[in-house]
């Protein structure tokens, strides 16, 4: 069953890469092979999205049950698709440098057909997902700042 853990530190602030996560109903505007997101309701910090997500000839769509915990946590819940499961969160913790970001993702497929396809190249498919949001970050906020050496300080 498909798992991958990443940690990145990124130059922006912990709010700024929380927002831009949070974001679910902009996902298809980046996100690789999500073509479709919809907000179902908004209830205090917990949301109920549908994202589809397409790649080749599969289309695919899922509920889940998003929790926000700002600025520190991203976590999802499956409830509802193609999954077996589905194990899904974001942390962000800040940094001399930014913020340390990371990013876990855990689940199976009840199709072992979509199971198959998805796992020949779910590395890679993970590491574009990560790349986009990075590159997200970039667009909204722009370039990192360069560092300022303090003269005589």
């Amino acid at each position: 069953m498909p798992t991958h853990a990443e940690r990145r530190v990124l130059p922006y602030t912990d709010e700024q890469l929380f927002d831009l996560v949070a974001d679910v109903a902009k996902y298809p505007q980046f996100l690789p092979w999500c073509v479709g997101a919809r907000i179902r309701s908004r209830e205090g910090d917990v949301l109920h999205a549908d994202l589809t997500i397409g790649f080749g000839p599969f289309r695919e769509s899922f509920r889940s049950q998003v929790t926000l915990e700002r600025p520190h946590r991203v976590g999802v819940v499956y409830e509802r698709g193609p999954f077996k499961y589905l194990n899904n969160y974001w942390t962000f913790t800040p940094d001399p440098k930014g913020c340390q970001v990371n990013f876990f993702v855990d689940f199976e497929f009840r199709s072992r057909l979509l199971q198959a396809a998805i796992g020949a190249v779910f590395g890679e498919a993970v590491r574009r997902m990560v790349n986009a949001f990075e590159t997200r970050a970039r667009a909204i906020y722009g370039p990192p700042k360069p560092a300022v050496s303090k003269v005589g300080a």
